[in-house]
């Protein structure tokens, strides 16, 4: 299987996009990107997306605090005020995060309410005036998450026209979900999939802008996808959304196969979050916090539903002890070894 990059995806800020695993909204929290860091060891890795609202209104430390093990760590930016994202940025400097990514790809109604997300599409300069104060607040890159269009925006022309001007505000990394995004007609959910893909338009973005690095999401759910999606196209490299989170153990062959990292074994991955839930838990986290994120790591496997059962429902019981994440899988490991032999 041949998965060839531009410049290998190293980008000129020393980080690696070859293999990044999507913000998504009630999943991608600091102990969903703790559990993915030990499956893909070099993936970048990015936050639930927070708007510049909610960090200068709550405070920074609500939404950013994360162990040091996630880096390489994006931070995720919700807003369409060129000066609020800019202090949003200064509030949460102290948390080092590696990039800062302004959403324009989300399109639920309640961001489009906000005058954010998907809809900003249609106002390429606002976004590039955006773009521009929030790297005028950091050192680390700005770069921005996309569709190819919105409604009825042409997708050759309109998207030209939005990348144009994110680029004359001196951001270089796009990272570009190959589907137009419905905000008129269409559920968030239903945008996930009713859509189609294009990533020929994507890949004749990428050739047409060849001082970007433009970044492939959506619809990838395989390393085999990803082969088929990427073959003689420059991209830097790709965004995996759902298939991270429910399958696990494909992030895990896809950063194998991409980045040439070993995940750590079921074994020696319920030690590690087996010793995390305890740390987390000392500080006030609920078990079920941290193991509704595992669920799907025994997809495809025999006693793959015992195993969401007991991480599901018993990590729920009150004093649940986070030794139940290593009975669990030494249980699923021992029902596997058993089904070969």
């Amino acid at each position: 299987m041949s998965m060839v990059f531009k410049h290998n995806g190293i980008g000129t800020d020393g980080i690696d996009r070859r293999l990044s695993v999507a913000p998504m909204m009630d999943w991608t929290d600091r102990h969903c990107r703790f559990f993915h860091r030990q499956l893909a060891p070099s993936a970048l890795l990015f936050t639930e997306m927070v708007t510049a609202e909610a960090i200068l209104h709550a405070g920074a430390g609500r939404f950013c605090r994360h162990d040091g093990a996630e880096h390489p760590l994006a931070l995720q930016l919700g807003g369409s005020d060129p000066d609020r994202l800019a202090s949003a940025i200064e509030a949460v400097a102290a948390f080092g995060f590696d990039e800062i990514n302004l959403n324009v790809g989300c399109p639920s109604p309640r961001v489009q309410s906000g005058s954010f997300g998907a809809c900003l599409m249609a106002e390429p300069e606002l976004v590039a005036r955006c773009v521009s104060k929030m790297a005028q607040a950091t050192d680390v890159p700005v770069t921005v998450k996309c569709r190819i269009g919105i409604d009825d925006m042409d997708e050759m022309s309109g998207l030209d026209r939005f990348v144009d001007a994110v680029a004359s505000a001196r951001a270089r990394i796009i990272y570009l979900h190959a589907r137009k995004a419905w905000l008129d007609g269409l559920s968030p959910r239903e945008n996930r999939d009713i859509p189609p893909l294009n990533y020929s338009r994507a890949g004749m973005l990428a050739e047409r802008c060849p001082e970007l690095d433009i970044v492939l999401n959506g619809g990838l759910c395989s390393a085999d996808d990803i082969a088929g999606a990427t073959q003689g196209r420059q991209f830097a490299g790709v965004m995996i959304g759902r298939a991270a989170y429910k399958t696990p153990l494909v992030l895990a062959d896809m950063a194998s196969q991409i980045q040439g990292t070993e995940p750590a074994s079921l074994l020696v991955l319920g030690e590690i979050m087996t010793g995390y839930a305890r740390a987390q838990m000392a500080d006030g986290t609920p078990l079920h916090a941290i193991t509704r994120h595992m669920l799907g790591l025994a997809a495809g496997m025999k006693g793959a539903k015992q195993f969401r059962r007991r991480l599901g429902e018993e990590a729920r019981v009150q004093n649940a002890d986070p030794a139940l994440i290593m009975d669990t899988i030494e249980q699923l490991v021992a029902v596997n070894e058993k089904s070969v032999a």
